[in-house]
């Protein structure tokens, strides 16, 4: 029966979110306090959500400050100069634009942590898509994709977890996986080229001087705006030098045929506030480019090595970057309150995000329906339990948190696969396939960074990246099987 309730309560959870019946937070915490009340537990709920929320309570601090820091960063002009460059680079080319996502992402997320490669990669990238009016969901979809093939690295969760449940060397799982890897990138890296080249087709695209240009009252196109509005910031100015030379003045569909804003981003007027481009605007400090390019390095560089725990470094961060830049308190209260709503809405998310995952542990579904999964595997399948864990770990590790499946699941499959003379470490290898699926799960915490950031709809993003994800693992997983690494 928890087995049945569990997938049922998953289910009712992304089927409300992606038709926009619920809004996530409502859903995160409506729908398991009420499969809570159906499994006979209902007098327990309180005790299951303050044991997710104190599970999450660090990442979710870790994220405000995360937020405030790189919000200042954003607001003092650090990342203008790499705006400005990737557009240098793309030409305004919706395909190139695309590619740099993806690029991009792939190397921000060598610091191994998803939250801070979001927020770097939105930061320079969300007003590019803005200005040339690109769907905004193709940029959360192949930075989430690109994130989650790299997240594989040993420092960045999921190798870490792998060995220490079987008890291996993390080196000796992630140093003969590097090809599928890197096979899997390249795969992200050609999935970014189709959808950009789709991209352009739709919209065509501008000239440099063209995107560079100065907007009247605004740094940055509305995607929803009436034709006239839109023709208006784009006329006379070759807007469509691109393959079909689409009409710019009304996209109205994205590369899958959905709304060109993605689906579910603010599109009004205030979203244009985020002026990414305007070399005008009063929160610049030129003077102190190099202390706060060296305080961000200096902070990855602290987290790479694990100096102080993350949430500590982002708030020690987040203080140091508000006294130094904006030394009048009215300033710094100013600053928190323009990222104030971003912290609220990534917090509130995490933390409704506990509820759901602290009545699926605590309710006893995780488990059975990991064990339902694990004993409905053919006894025929077991001399192949490597392919058979690099499949699961599709849907497991994204219906589960990666702590549940590493430390429940994966021993359980490495004895079934032990006793059919299967070796620790493909099943080791196997599992880290569906990591590119799982950076877009709704139990990821920095998935909401992304969202949020971007101003798109969980469920719109779901909805778009799924199934690019999944493609992505597939790939990983059929090139560990083909080059004998699995």
């Amino acid at each position: 029966m928890l087995t049945i309730l569990g997938f049922a309560m998953i289910a009712t959870f992304l089927v409300l979110i992606m038709m926009k019946k619920m809004s996530p937070i409502a859903a995160l915490v409506l729908i398991p306090a009420l499969f809570c009340v159906l499994v006979g537990q209902g007098a327990e709920l309180g005790d299951y959500v303050l044991e997710g929320v104190g599970n999450l309570a660090p990442t979710a601090a870790m994220l405000m400050f995360a937020i405030v820091y790189f919000g200042v960063m954003i607001d003092v002009g650090l990342f203008d100069p790499i705006v400005r460059g990737i557009l240098r680079f793309c030409r305004a080319d919706p395909m190139r634009v695309v590619v740099g996502t993806a690029l991009l992402a792939a190397i921000v997320s060598l610091d191994g942590d998803g939250s801070t490669t979001f927020m770097i990669t939105v930061s320079a990238m969300y007003p590019l898509y803005k200005r040339l009016g690109m769907s905004l969901v193709v940029m959360t979809g192949v930075a989430a994709t690109a994130n989650g093939v790299m997240n594989t690295l040993p420092w960045g969760g999921p190798t870490a977890r792998a060995a220490t449940a079987l008890k291996l060397d993390a080196a000796d799982i992630f140093v003969p996986m590097i090809p599928a890897l890197g096979v899997g990138l390249l795969f992200v890296f050609a999935l970014a080229y189709v959808l950009g080249r789709r991209e352009r087709t739709r919209i065509g695209y501008l000239t440099l001087d063209e995107a560079l240009e100065p907007r009247t009252g605004t740094v940055l196109v509305k995607t929803g705006g009436s034709g006239a509005e839109a023709a208006g910031t784009t006329a006379g100015t070759g807007a469509g030098t691109g393959a079909g030379g689409a009409d710019r003045s009304a996209p109205d569909a994205d590369a899958t045929g959905r709304p060109a804003s993605g689906g579910g981003e603010d599109t009004s007027g205030d979203d244009d506030g985020f002026r990414g481009l305007d070399p005008e605007r009063d929160t610049l400090r030129p003077r102190l480019y190099w202390f706060n390019a060296s305080l961000t390095v200096a902070l990855l560089a602290a987290m790479i090595a694990e100096v102080l725990p993350i949430p500590v470094l982002f708030l020690l961060g987040a203080a140091l970057a508000l006294t130094v830049n904006f030394p009048n308190m009215a300033d710094q209260k100013a600053r928190i309150a323009a990222h104030a709503d971003n912290v609220l809405n990534v917090a509130g998310m995490v933390f409704a995000a506990a509820v759901f995952t602290g009545v699926l542990t605590g309710t006893g579904m995780v488990e059975h329906m990991a064990d339902w999964l694990v004993g409905a595997i053919p006894e025929g399948m077991g001399p192949h339990m490597a392919l058979v864990t690099g499949l699961l770990s599709l849907p497991l590790t994204y219906f589960m948190s990666n702590d549940g499946f590493y430390f429940g699941v994966l021993p359980v499959l490495a004895e079934a696969g032990a006793a059919h003379g299967v070796s620790p470490l493909e099943i080791a290898r196997a599992s880290l396939a569906g990591q590119a699926l799982h950076m877009s799960s709704p139990l990821v915490p920095a998935v909401y960074v992304l969202v949020g950031m971007a101003k798109v709809e969980f469920g719109d993003h779901t909805r778009f990246t799924v199934k690019w994800a999944a493609l992505t693992s597939l790939v990983v997983l059929g090139a560990g099987i083909l080059f004998g690494i699995v």
